[in-house]
């Protein structure tokens, strides 16, 4: 799985209100019109800054907070192509698999707000095109690509009538 998009970086403790705020997240179930919100209270413009496939990155512990599932839908939603971080809260990172929203630790430091990105997540890469510099990952598990790779554990499901993580199928 491969991504390429531009880089929207963020610091530390990104918890899931700064992602998509209370005041929308209790209003509506529609995922398009949240995803309007997203990062918006961090970054009122941030929706119209970005692009498909762009990356939200961030520092330490991305994603702490509530354990609703709105976070990473909204992001996904958004079209951000991955979220980068130093590390994450284990619900969001589990969440964020589960919908299909790719997640990558890695050194941050690396990156600013608009270097143009490539993440291998298979060959646990990403190569910096903007500094000509590569910064290592750790690769998914193969079982965390499928799954991202089919939408979501949903979809997955949906897909296969329940887990199926055979190597080819």
């Amino acid at each position: 799985m491969e991504l390429q998009g531009k880089a929207h970086k963020f610091g530390n403790d990104v918890n899931t209100d700064y992602i998509i705020s209370g005041k929308y997240k209790f209003k509506t179930l529609d995922m398009q019109e949240l995803a309007k919100h997203v990062m918006e209270d961090l970054d009122p413009n941030f929706y119209q800054k970005i692009n498909r496939g762009d990356f939200i990155v961030a520092g330490t512990n991305f994603g702490c907070g509530s354990s609703r599932e709105q976070a990473p839908l909204a992001i996904k939603h958004a079209n951000i192509g991955a979220v980068l971080a130093k590390s994450f809260a284990r619900i969001f990172y589990r969440n964020a698999i589960n919908t299909g929203l790719p997640v990558v630790e890695c050194n941050t430091d690396l990156i600013d707000s608009g270097d143009e990105l490539h993440v291998d997540l298979a060959e646990g890469v990403i190569k910096n095109k903007t500094k000509g510099t590569e910064i290592p990952i750790k690769p998914l598990p193969q079982v965390m690509i499928k799954i991202l790779n089919d939408g979501g554990l949903a979809s997955h499901f949906k897909k296969y009538g329940g887990f199926n993580f055979d190597q080819e199928g």
